[in-house]
């Protein structure tokens, strides 16, 4: 079961007052009823998931990756209730060794410089006395469900982004309109954590592109509201890589023009972003220096692919670990298999992902003439695509791709 958290009015009610005052007259909104969109983020969602399960951890640097290992089962045994372990005997960071992988760090341990997809050896060196505790996948989808069941008894019109992030349409919702959509956010902040005992950061802003760079400004457990009028105060001051879909190839390219700002961007003629980056990505860059983004929120959206990867304790070798390789790859495809059979889908596209021991990477992929679902289709044109890719360095990554998916036919229809 969920926590049963009594709702603490004190941690939530404190006065957030709007940031702006504009009205946006774009998209699905009009004069009389403005667009608003929110985007909702749970503050350091695994993290505080774990800290729900050990309170006596709060305030201390803790940090979730890597597999479950022996002292992790031995701390969960025993008649002991689980909030009274001992600080002291939970395993930290100091003297780690192996290739384990941040999923996320409390806020405290990212004051040292520690954060998610960092290497646990390398965090280890930056906060060795953080205490290290594995990933619970099963319970972070729980919490999940949760959190936007709760989400979708107030506002139905919710677009799923990933385990700890929705974006949210307020705009036809009762009370979406009051405070440019404060009043509405911080009903649904209180509602998650009196639900889950978990807190959540809330931006609400005329659209998705800046809905999301709203929920970023006052993390954790904030609530910003972006109105048109705030462009240039609240947005143009941050760096280009705010931007969601701008990644650091973009960024240094930018760079390299003497772009590093948002507002700069922004001053930017339009044919000179077109000329440098293209039309597509020119045009989209320009449209949100200025704030346009016109999509919807998407209540049900067909996946472009899905993907199986593994990152090998050690580095392997083609031929000298061809065996182990061989049954990781194998049970990636059967793991992949059972992925689009149990969510309905087939592909036409399958790949393959390499990362080596000196961090470069490639893929190889190949197009089908039927689509496949299959484990043993799937590991058949996936080591075709792995031939094609060159072998002679070790490997310390392995991942399996299949895309251009479509909804597999029922054993009753025709393919």
């Amino acid at each position: 079961m969920l926590p049963n958290v009594q709702h603490q009015p004190s941690f939530f009610d404190d006065e957030a007052p709007a940031l702006g005052a504009g009205l946006v007259r774009e998209g699905a909104g009009s004069a009389a009823q403005p667009r608003r969109i929110a985007h909702l983020d749970m503050d350091a969602f695994y993290a505080s998931v774990e800290l729900l399960r050990y309170p006596q951890l709060k305030g201390l640097p803790v940090v979730i990756g890597g597999g479950r290992r022996r002292v992790d089962n031995a701390l969960q045994g025993g008649e002991r209730a689980l909030a009274d372990i001992p600080v002291a005997e939970f395993p930290t960071l100091s003297g780690y060794s192996g290739r384990g992988v941040i999923t996320t760090a409390t806020y405290a341990a990212r004051q040292f410089g520690v954060g998610s997809a960092m290497g646990l050896m390398k965090a280890a060196a930056l906060c060795p006395q953080a205490v290290l505790l594995p990933v619970d996948f099963e319970e972070y989808r729980r919490f999940s469900r949760a959190f936007k069941a709760v989400i979708t008894e107030i506002a139905p019109v919710m677009e799923d982004r990933g385990v700890d992030e929705v974006y949210i349409d307020f705009t036809q919702v009762p009370g979406g309109q009051r405070e440019g959509g404060l009043a509405l956010a911080r009903l649904i902040q209180r509602s998650v954590f009196d639900a889950t005992g978990l807190t959540c950061s809330i931006g609400v802003a005329p659209n998705k592109l800046l809905a999301k760079m709203a929920s970023e400004l006052r993390k954790p457990n904030g609530i910003s509201i972006v109105q048109e009028a705030d462009l240039t105060k609240l947005i143009w001051p941050l760096a280009c890589r705010k931007i969601n879909g701008v990644g650091p190839k973009a960024d240094k390219k930018l760079t390299a023009l003497g772009i590093h700002t948002i507002g700069e961007l922004a001053a930017q003629p339009r044919d000179n972003l077109l000329r440098h980056f293209g039309k597509s990505q020119g045009a989209w860059l320009h449209d949100a220096a200025w704030g346009r983004d016109e999509r919807p929120v998407v209540t049900e959206s067909e996946p472009v692919s899905m993907s199986r990867e593994t990152t090998f304790e050690r580095d392997l070798h083609a031929v000298r670990d061809r065996q182990a390789l061989s049954e990781v790859f194998t049970r990636l495809c059967e793991q992949l298999a059972a992925d689009l059979q149990r969510k309905g889908y087939a592909g036409r596209t399958v790949g393959i992902k390499l990362r080596y021991d000196d961090f470069t990477s490639v893929t190889r992929d190949m197009t089908l003439p039927t689509l496949v679902a299959e484990a043993s289709a799937i590991r058949q044109a996936a080591g075709l695509c792995l031939k094609r890719a060159p072998l002679t360095k070790r490997l310390r990554l392995l991942g399996v791709r299949v895309g251009t998916l479509a909804r597999a036919a029922r054993p009753d229809q025709p393919s």
